[in-house]
Formats: C-alpha cells, sequence, structure tokens
C-alpha cells in the first residue's frame, strides 16, 4: 500500500549568516494512512521543519519526500500546491481562521481551489462542521466563539477537502486542560472512526502518549529508540562531514 506520506534519507539545510545549519539529518519515515503518530523532541531539534516538509510546505536539500505517493521533486508548485489540497489538512495552534468570515464560509475555504461552486462549497462546509460538533455555529464568526470552538472549526477546515492525513501542530497550546482533552478526543475519533491519520507536533508528553506511535526528534535525526519500524531508524552520520551548499533560508 503506498503510504499517505514518506520521507527516504532527506535532509533540511539553511543558510544562515553565512553558517550553515542542518535542520534535518538523514531522516526517513512512512504515515500510512489510518496513522495516529506524534512527532516530540526538544526545541530546535527540527520536528517543526519535519512537519513542514510531510506537509509540503516546504521541499527537502536532498533525499525523496513523496505526499500521496507523488515524489515532490517532480512537481511544479502549482501541482504541489494541488496534491497538497487533496491529501492534507492543516491545523495550527493559532487557529489561523479569518475574522471577518463565518465559521461556515472559514471552513469552506480550502474548496475554493477545487473550482466547486460556492453552494457546493457551503453545503460540504456545513458538513464538516457537523462532524466536529459545531453544526450550531455555521454564521458565527472566530470572535463569538470560544477557543475550543474555534479549534473545532479550524479542524473542520482541515477536514473539509476529505484529506489523508491531518497535520496538526501544538492543536492544543492555546486551550486549557479541559478543552484540550475535547479536542483531542475529537481528532482521536476522526482517527478511529473514519480512518483519518493524525500526525501532530507537540511538546505536552500526556498529549503525545495519546497517539500509537512517537517519532522522535534530536539534533535533526529520529531517535531509534521511538522509531516503530526499521525504516525509521537513520543512519547516524559522522561529525565533520562536509555539508552540501544549502539554500538560503526564507526571510
Amino acid at each position: 500500500m503506498t503510504a499517505a506520506l514518506e520521507a527516504v534519507d532527506v535532509t533540511r539545510s539553511y543558510v544562515l549568516e553565512g553558517v550553515t545549519v542542518e535542520a534535518l539529518r538523514g531522516v526517513s519515515l512512512r504515515i500510512e494512512q489510518g496513522d495516529y503518530a506524534a512527532i516530540v523532541g526538544p526545541s530546535g531539534s527540527g520536528k517543526s521543519t519535519l512537519m513542514h516538509l510531510l506537509g509540503g510546505l516546504d521541499r527537502p536539500t536532498t533525499g525523496v519526500l513523496r505526499v500521496g505517493g507523488r515524489d515532490i521533486a517532480t512537481l511544479t508548485e502549482d501541482e504541489l500546491a494541488e496534491v497538497r489540497n487533496a491529501t492534507i489538512g492543516f491545523v495550527f495552534q493559532a487557529f489561523q481562521l479569518l475574522g471577518r468570515t463565518s465559521a461556515v464560509d472559514n471552513v469552506a475555504m480550502p474548496l475554493v481551489y477545487r473550482g466547486l461552486r460556492r453552494s457546493e462549497r457551503r453545503r460540504l462546509a456545513r458538513e464538516a462542521l457537523e462532524r466536529v460538533g459545531m453544526g450550531h455555529r455555521f454564521d458565527h464568526r472566530p470572535a463569538q466563539l470560544s477557543g475550543g470552538e474555534q479549534q473545532r472549526v479550524a479542524i473542520a477546515r482541515a477536514l473539509v477537502g476529505d484529506p489523508q492525513v491531518l497535520l496538526a501542530d501544538e492543536p492544543t497550546g492555546n486551550l486549557d486542560t479541559r478543552t484540550g482533552e475535547e479536542v483531542m478526543a475529537l481528532l482521536e475519533r476522526l482517527n478511529t472512526e473514519q480512518g483519518v491519520a493524525v500526525v501532530l507536533v507537540t511538546h505536552d508528553r500526556d498529549v503525545a502518549a495519546r497517539a500509537r506511535r512517537q517519532i522522535r526528534v534530536r539534533d535533526g535525526l529520529l531517535e531509534p529508540t521511538l522509531a516503530s519500524c526499521p525504516e525509521e531508524l537513520p543512519e547516524r552520520r559522522p561529525a565533520g562531514r562536509k555539508v552540501r551548499t544549502a539554500p538560503r533560508a526564507p526571510s
């Protein structure tokens, strides 16, 4: 079976003020359909870089990265955006909702790129809001919603395109304990009942412990102690290796 997301010996380097920074150093892993994984590690370990690469928001310096079975190195920016839109839903810590836009129109936003009529976009958005228990809040704007409700709307937006994978960056980071528990229960229900793969980045050990596997990143490498399969055990490279010329970090 084709993995939903796959990285093979992926590296990512940046040049910052003339110094090459290796954010990832030969990472290999697979995210299968229906998977539930947490990416964990200390600040600066490379976990956010890994999340951005898995989401097709960035391209590796070397190695192979496949999104929905497509090698992103072979795709134009427009083709990559299309594959990303069809394969991945994103959930952010800060919700990223449009403040002057209703919940239903926030959720419908990703469907604009699929060329659907507005009436069809809104119908699918309503269905997605129903799936996350927000059917009674169609016409409310973000300022009229609690933090937990805003995160549910954000999850509905991630789901509306029927993705294979939800990538969630600190999904409970801006929520109190009770509301965070409700959001995690929702993500788990989507995973177990609807088969959506869930991959989350978190600093919260309790949140990470709920995942079926943990992907621990340290110094740009995956730690083998928590890797779940041989493909995720990277070969550690000796110190003092020659560093490839890398693109400049985006401003």
